[in-house]
């Protein structure tokens, strides 16, 4: 719980945040209030890892200031949804879909989780990399970068799980963003318990707001 205060106090701060900054060899714009992947490296490793669906859908859960959503249309995806709670984050996301030429093909939605979704959509890769603190049962949102860093009783991976599977295409894959600040034997027996494998995709150590984590990019496998 610390960490995630101590996480949600950085990303949040305002003096010496720039409006900008470059990752992957591009340029974005960074509003207020909006997780920001200087502070980590988990958007610039997960958005290398990931095998976007070239000419496919990708959906991703918490684009954040729109790093991966923008990445995976110029990657060569058609079709890109990208959902998040905190609407100055849906603001960042369309702003940088905008500065690099892709607003066409990239569909911004504020969701809690897949909740603005239409029933029938579905998607070759979902993505999510998520709020990996298991935040206690009477835990209070008090502000919306909180959700960034919190699941109050892993309520929201438990959705995530269960949800997810039905939105994929019949060969879709499902991703999950992850580190060791997470609670990860939790998530596998909710994975378990839906007759799903988590399998480790790619993983390497790394920092998350100046914490040495191991970061994992975990595969939701659904037989």
């Amino acid at each position: 719980m610390a960490a995630g205060a101590a996480l949600t106090d950085r990303h949040g701060a305002v003096e010496g945040r720039p409006e900008q900054f470059d990752l992957l060899g591009r340029t974005w714009t960074l509003l207020p209030g909006v997780f920001a992947p200087i502070h980590t490296t988990t958007t610039e490793l997960f958005s290398t890892w990931l095998p976007f669906p070239v000419g496919g859908s990708f959906l991703e859960i918490g684009s954040g200031a729109g790093v991966t959503a923008v990445t995976a249309a110029l990657t060569g995806c058609a079709r890109v949804t990208a959902l998040d709670i905190s609407s100055a984050a849906v603001r960042n996301t369309a702003a940088n879909a905008e500065r690099h030429g892709v607003a066409d093909r990239v569909r911004v939605l504020r969701s809690d989780l897949f909740d603005a979704l239409d029933t029938d959509e579905q998607y070759d890769v979902i993505y999510w990399n998520s709020n990996v603190i298991d935040a206690p049962p009477e835990f209070e949102y008090l502000d919306e970068l909180q959700w960034a860093f919190f699941d109050r009783d892993y309520a929201i991976h438990s959705r995530f799980l269960s949800q997810g599977p039905k939105l994929l295409t019949p060969h879709g894959r499902m991703f999950l963003g992850f580190n060791t600040l997470g609670n990860k034997e939790r998530l596998r027996v909710m994975a378990d318990g839906l007759g799903l494998e988590l399998t480790t995709f790619r993983r390497q150590a790394g920092e998350v707001g100046g914490i040495g984590v191991e970061l994992c990019l975990l595969e939701v496998l659904v037989s």
